[in-house]
């Protein structure tokens, strides 16, 4: 059959077409074989005409060299200035533009933020001396770079690394104004990158004198002021444009340092460095010695603040606050508000002159540098803020922006979320002992375990091992019977607790890792004391603010937090939060949160201290506050040995123990109301009160009345007075009397 198929005209034709395509594909191949060496040949004659030795060679390979490295490096720094440009927008100048005015809880104005236009003062009615005093101070070559000094930059660093320390800064003016409108003050290499993006954007986008005038408007230069026009005025009482030139000089000096050389902290020091502005002037040319010799022999004198005090950190917080409401069209198109904040300002200063009192006096011994404190009221009322040690030396804000470890501290939401099972209680009993999940094996402080014990006691004493349990324990409630294991109960439960502290205020991210129930995740102080505000306050979620009440500058109020904000949710059964505050009240009660008591008031709280003591926390609560506090170092180096319950309980007792005084005092969810203070005897009179006493604070109501009472005193006397004075001159006329 095979045969007889080959003999059929259908298989000779396809035998021939197969023949004839497969010398096509000969034919082909060979024939572009003969092109490719042909091209081949070509190229490599042409080739031959740039071929080059010798010198011309070594010449030509570096130019290659660096024509590659240098695409590679435009790659990368395209790939770079990308996060840079998404911090700008197309109104990113106006956004700048807010004027506030900001009041403490009782009326009393605090601080601005921002320039309210009809105040300002423009560029070219600035003295030429304070201009020139900046230059040369701040950056001589401001007028030859395109936003980064180069040249500035290599000289800086030489300089640094024969001194072994920061001796000279590399930051440009335009730098510097791109960190004020844009960024944080994070001190990050993520940041510097960003700042010499921006730094050449904005040297493109405006002209050296606009940037001069921003920079100017927007520098901080200490007691709160922002820009030279309120610093003029804050110093020496009187307009920039009014100036001497030994008082330009002296606000020259502030721009890199103001609270160092600020002259109503620090009069010697802040004469020398505007001194060294002075000699800066003559050396970049602006001034002769001659012109400066009156002005070395009598320096300025500034107008006496030695009382003021300015909440820097709480009003930055504030202020952004108040942007995030405009631009969620929350406020209208008035540019100029005035906002009445929740700040307690003598609890602000209280809260200040405490943490530099504990970091002075036992910061050497500890090793710790840095401290950072958040005081709520259970509602999330933010009532004082501490950034930092200080706010001059560093803006950076460690209460909002700095992300560390909170340790044990963060140990009360993994008891809650097994309170929150329904398999455990407070008299529940628990194992501490060794255990291990994989080749991660938890230690307890001290490397020491207690057997079996009360849920209670294992959260004062602040056992590792017990919260590692839980975090198990927790998991299991989901487990399939006959299939348990502990990686996957282990990882089900710690989902659950990150759940739990999302709920409560938590917003930094909470990497999963088997360390998370001791709290190894990073978090910062204000949403750690927003988090316990609900412990405080029965369950209820409790968003943190600053702003009660906002006014236009019609004096109209257009937001009020009571009216426009949503109100407070209920996150946690009021049972379980009430079992959960017995548990953290014996943590101070018999813990390691004892310091932390104070007298006749109830206390609740929990302690936190990392790995290599890099961080301690104590974040505590009553019925009236609820206050967070953290040490530590801002280049994470350890401290000597302080634990959350030495300097951190310590530092909260002296804050609250202030705060609660000459206050009505309320409980703690589900306990009895606090026993009102017996009046005190006619012995105890006499004897000295502990501590400062914080002064009794009026309503803002009960000031309105005694104003007003005050008014119509002062109208009566001055009728009487009208009357006396018309009765005189009548008895003093002609035929008078």
């Amino acid at each position: 059959m095979f045969d007889d198929l080959r003999k059929t005209r259908l298989w000779r034709r396809t035998a021939l077409a197969l023949l004839a395509f497969d010398a096509f594909v000969d034919s082909s191949l060979y024939a572009g074989g003969a092109w490719a060496k042909e091209s081949y040949a070509a190229f490599s004659a042409f080739m031959d005409r740039f071929h080059v030795e010798g010198l011309r060679r070594v010449l030509t390979e570096l130019a290659s060299e660096t024509l590659t490295l240098g695409i590679g490096a435009g790659l990368v720094a395209l790939t770079l200035a990308v996060p840079a440009f998404q911090e700008t927008s197309d109104d990113w100048l106006k956004k700048e533009d807010l004027a506030v005015t900001f009041l403490d809880r009782y009326g009393q104005e605090v601080g601005r933020r921002g320039i309210k236009h009809d105040d300002s003062v423009s560029f070219d009615e600035l003295p030429e001396n304070l201009i020139e005093a900046v230059l040369a101070t701040e950056d001589r070559r401001f007028f030859d770079h395109f936003g980064v000094d180069v040249i500035g930059t290599l000289r800086a660093l030489t300089v640094n690394a024969r001194a072994d320390t920061v001796v000279q800064g590399g930051s440009t003016i335009t730098q510097q104004l791109a960190k004020n409108i844009f960024l944080s003050n994070k001190r990050t290499l993520e940041r510097k990158i960003k700042e010499a993006y921006l730094a050449v954007w904005l040297e493109f986008r405006l002209p050296k004198k606009e940037i001069l005038r921003l920079y100017f408007d927007r520098a901080y230069l200490g007691g709160g002021a922002f820009g030279v026009q309120a610093a003029s005025q804050f110093y020496f009482g009187k307009s920039v444009r009014d100036l001497t030139l030994a008082e330009a000089a002296m606000i020259a000096g502030l721009f890199k340092a103001p609270t160092k050389y600020a002259p109503h902290v620090n009069l010697p020091a802040a004469r020398a460095r505007a001194a060294d502005v002075l000699n800066n002037m003559v050396d970049a040319g602006y001034l002769t010695e001659g012109q400066i010799y009156a002005a070395l022999r009598n320096p300025a004198t500034a107008v006496d603040r030695s009382q003021a005090s300015s909440p820097d950190w709480y009003l930055d917080y504030a202020y952004d606050e108040v942007k995030r409401l405009s631009e969620a069209k929350k406020l209208g198109d008035d540019r100029v508000l005035t906002v009445r904040t929740a700040l307690d300002s003598g609890l602000q200063q209280r809260a200040d002159a405490t943490i530099e009192d504990a970091l002075r006096q036992s910061g050497p011994s500890y090793h710790a540098k840095q401290s950072a404190m958040v005081i709520f009221e259970p509602t999330g009322a933010m009532r004082a803020m501490v950034g930092g040690r200080d706010y001059g030396a560093s803006q950076f804000n460690r209460a909002t922006d700095a992300l560390r470890q909170p340790g044990s501290s963060f140990k009360p939401f993994v008891y809650l979320t097994a309170l929150m099972t329904g398999k455990f209680k407070p008299t529940t009993i628990v194992v501490d002992a060794p255990i291990c999940i994989g080749n991660w094996c938890p230690h307890n402080y001290k490397n020491s375990y207690a057997g079996s014990l009360p849920l209670m006691t294992a959260l004062a004493h602040s056992l590792n091992t017990v919260a590692v349990r839980l975090s198990i324990a927790i998991g299991e409630a989901d487990s399939v019977p006959g299939h348990n294991n502990v990686f996957e109960e282990a990882k089900r439960g710690r989902a659950k607790i990150i759940e739990t502290a999302r709920a409560m205020g938590l917003t930094t991210p909470l990497v999963d890792t088997v360390s998370l129930p001791i709290g190894a995740a990073e978090v910062t102080v204000v949403d750690m004391a927003s988090a316990y505000c609900t412990f405080a306050n029965g369950g209820l979620r409790a968003p943190p603010y600053a702003a009660v009440e906002i006014a236009n500058s019609r004096g109209e109020v257009i937001y009020r937090h009571d009216r426009d904000a949503p109100p407070l949710r209920r996150i946690i059964p009021a049972d379980t939060i009430e079992t959960m505050d017995s548990m953290l009240m014996q943590v101070v009660l018999a813990g390691t949160g004892r310091r932390a008591q104070l007298d006749n008031i109830e206390v609740a709280g929990k302690t936190g201290t990392t790995n290599g003591y890099k961080d301690a926390w104590f974040i505590g609560f009553t019925g009236n506050y609820v206050g967070a506090i953290w040490f530590g170092n801002d280049d994470d180096t350890p401290m000597n040995n302080m634990t959350g319950g030495t300097l951190p309980a310590a530092t909260w007792h002296d804050v609250m123990a202030y705060a609660h005084q000459g206050i009505e005092l309320k409980p703690l969810p589900g306990r009895p109301a606090p026993a009102v203070p017996a009046a005190p005897t006619t012995a105890d009179a006499g004897a000295a009160a502990p501590g400062p006493q914080r002064p009794v604070s009026l309503s803002s109501l009960s000031a309105e009345v005694l104003r007003a009472i005050a008014d119509e005193m002062t109208a009566v006397e001055k009728k009487r007075q009208d009357a006396g004075a018309s009765a005189a001159r009548a008895a003093a006329a002609p035929g008078g009397g």
